[in-house]
Parts: structure tokens; sequence; C-alpha cells
């Protein structure tokens, strides 16, 4: 799972705004900002934090750390278009 923050921390690592991310994942704009705004692992679907997950790793986001342990993000550059 990941949490709020490192979806924003990840949104902004790629300079994506909401919208890119939202085409990019298929997650509504809507769900994207309210998911934004939560504390720890937002409530959601599995597969819509997946998909999120998905987006970001084939931009070359790497989640590091857990929901209770350090959660963050770091770019892979060799993985990064």
């Amino acid at each position: 799972m990941i949490t709020s923050d490192q979806i924003r921390a990840a949104r902004s690592l790629l300079r994506w705004t909401g919208k890119e991310l939202a085409e990019k994942s298929g997650v509504g704009f809507s769900t994207l900002m309210r998911l934004e705004t939560e504390d720890g692992v937002p409530n959601a679907q599995a597969k819509t934090l997946e998909a999120l997950r998905k987006a970001f790793e084939e931009a070359g986001v790497e989640f590091i750390g857990t929901p209770d342990d350090r959660p963050g993000v770091r770019l892979n550059v060799l993985n990064k278009d």
C-alpha cells in the first residue's frame, strides 16, 4: 500500500499536475484529489491505489519504506524515460 504523502511526493517529484496523474493512471481527478488529502493509507479500493502505483513506477518512481516505517519515494533515473 502507498500513503497519501507518497502520492503527493511522487506527483511533485515528476512535476505532474493532478490532471496528468488522473490521465496516466485512469483514476478520476476528484478521487485523486480526495486521496491526496487523507492521512496515512487512503481509504480507497486496492485497485485504485495499484493504478496510481503503476503509473508512478512506469515513470521511474520507486516507493520505499512501508506505511508504518519511513514511507517515501525516490526517482530511479535508470528507468525514467
